[in-house]
């Protein structure tokens, strides 16, 4: 069993940038591919970022490239997004991902909202 809490979300002008954390709590958080999705009001959750155990492999959303960075820290169970230079067609409720060999664990969610 995993669970998942994230935070740093708010509201923050186009341009800006922040810092959302996700803190995993349970066993064997290094073994887990963790991931960020988002859903914006009256759209699907989509794909944001992903991050590999050992953090040798990461990948993205095309509409978030060269923006964002996820990243991870195993000693503190921890998978990071850093969102910079953000844009109005990013806010969303961002949601933290662990998938391991058994069922995928999300987090409650953190809103993002960018004024423009």
């Amino acid at each position: 069993q995993v669970q998942l809490v994230e935070s740093g979300g708010g509201l923050v002008q186009a341009g800006g940038s922040l810092r959302l954390s996700c803190a995993a709590s349970g066993r064997s958080f290094s073994t887990y591919r963790m991931g960020w999705f988002r859903q914006a009001p009256g759209k699907e959750r989509e794909f944001v970022a992903a991050i590999n155990w050992s953090s040798s492999s990461a990948n993205y959303a095309d509409s978030v490239k060269g923006r964002f960075t996820i990243s991870r820290d195993n000693a503190k169970n921890t998978v990071y997004l850093q969102m910079n230079s953000l844009k109005a067609e990013d806010t969303a409720v961002y949601y933290c991902n662990a998938v391991g060999l058994g069922p995928a664990y999300w987090g409650q969610g953190t809103q993002v909202t960018v004024s423009s």
